[in-house]
């Protein structure tokens, strides 16, 4: 939780998210209003188990969704370059996920 300003701040992409989506770590008001005052992201996360209802159930709906960019991350990790990052470069880092995730799209048509 206390990387995510500094990961918003630090990003490669000119426009910031219109919305962050989280696990139950991410649910704080303090961070809420700390992305709303500061970039004008909401952040969308379930409800921790002893925590009252925050949110209603329409933002959440975008939180099932989440599976699909995790299961990404899990194909990219067969690429064993890519988990060990044996790249000390970023662009070549980059490149190589490049064409892991043009490899994954390929398997798939």
């Amino acid at each position: 939780m206390k990387l995510v300003e500094p990961t918003l701040e630090e990003r490669i992409v000119p426009d910031v998210p219109e919305r962050l989506i989280g696990d139950k770590a991410y649910d704080s008001d303090r961070l809420d209003k700390s992305l709303m005052q500061n970039f004008g992201t909401e952040m969308i996360a379930p409800n921790r188990a002893k925590r009252s209802q925050t949110q209603d159930g329409r933002p959440l709906r975008r939180y099932v969704r989440r599976w699909k960019i995790e299961r990404l991350f899990a194909w990219l990790f067969n690429f064993r370059r890519l988990v060990v990052r044996y790249e000390y470069h970023a662009e070549n880092f980059q490149g190589l996920l490049h064409l892991g995730a043009a490899i994954i799209l390929l398997r798939y048509l």
